[in-house]
């Protein structure tokens, strides 16, 4: 069995740590090549965190949720090994546009990785589809809940919410994880008290299979302020969303990435298996048939070969 104590203080890692462990710098072209990497992980961090073509509330929602899981998960995590072409790409005319950011956890730490991304993508009838996600996965050291946030919005009145905790074990078959994570935490507060809110409406997703692996907590929400426009929609952001958004990530942080879980060794093959279709359908169903059609074939193999690189090391 083994416990992994996430909080436990340890030193910053940084690029040219982790580079220096791989292979120790014996030349000045070494040297180069670890500052020229930090460079390009700086420009992509930068194209990441602007969330260009989003409200200044949920910009600044994504910025804090970003900004607190490094800040707790850092010294945990690798840096971006994108490829710059990856980190941000484009289609060939330059209406449809996004950025990748994606940090793997060190193999001492419950960590998998944590996932980062916008989209933005002009619309034919002169609108715009502005997607931005973020998402946290551990590996198979715990069988604690992963993390998904997901804010899809095709107009500056409406907006769909996607915000759970997607458990990693079946809670028929295992009622305490469903007591722990879902019950003790009080996560279901949340959605009641957005649905309750003029405007907002509970959210079907037409793909049965998410229907099937998010939790009975999950915030699936539609908000629409056509009759209070833009600024309603700004309010509803700041005021209702983003309090909940940061609080549900806290107890993920304190509860799932930083909570004390032993896993039996006969327990890891079948978290490891499980994770991994997850991560799979994810490709398949969302990503594997929307970029090509978004960003052209070449772009779409590219960033998918990128993110299954990830997904499988």
């Amino acid at each position: 069995m083994a416990v992994m104590h996430c909080c436990a203080p340890l030193p910053p890692l940084h690029c040219t740590t982790l580079y220096s462990i791989r292979r120790p710098p014996t030349s000045r072209m070494s040297c180069s090549f670890s500052s020229h990497m930090d460079q390009q992980n700086e420009i992509g961090k930068k194209k990441f965190t602007d969330f260009p073509y989003v409200s200044v509330p949920q910009r600044n929602l994504m910025v804090e949720l970003v900004s607190m899981l490094e800040t707790r998960l850092n010294p945990y995590l690798q840096p971006c090994n994108l490829p710059p072409d990856v980190q941000y790409y484009h289609n060939q005319t330059g209406t449809a546009q996004a950025s990748l950011h994606i940090r793997s956890g060190l193999e001492s730490s419950p960590i998998d990785l944590i996932l980062g991304s916008w989209l933005h993508c002009e619309l034919p009838s002169g609108g715009a589809l502005n997607i931005t996600s973020l998402s946290a996965y551990l590996n198979t050291s715990t069988d604690a809940p992963n993390y998904l946030l997901e804010l899809i919005q095709n107009s500056p009145t409406s907006l769909i919410l996607i915000l759970d905790l997607p458990p990693r074990k079946d809670l028929i078959l295992h009622p305490e994880y469903l007591t722990t994570f879902y019950d003790d935490t009080q996560l279901d507060k949340h959605r009641q008290l957005l649905e309750k809110i003029p405007g907002v409406r509970p959210y079907v997703s037409s793909s049965l299979y998410i229907r099937s692996v998010v939790s009975p907590t999950a915030i699936l929400i539609c908000i629409d302020t056509e009759a209070g426009g833009k600024e309603n929609m700004e309010e509803m952001v700041r005021d209702h969303v983003s309090p909940i958004a940061k609080e549900v990530l806290g107890v993920w942080l304190d509860q799932c990435a930083c909570g004390d879980r032993e896993v039996e060794e006969t327990e890891r093959s079948i978290l490891a298996k499980r994770d991994q279709m997850i991560k799979n359908k994810t490709i398949e169903i969302d990503l594997g048939s929307s970029l090509p059609r978004l960003f052209g074939s070449d772009v779409a193999a590219r960033v998918l070969g990128a993110i299954r690189e990830v997904y499988n090391a």
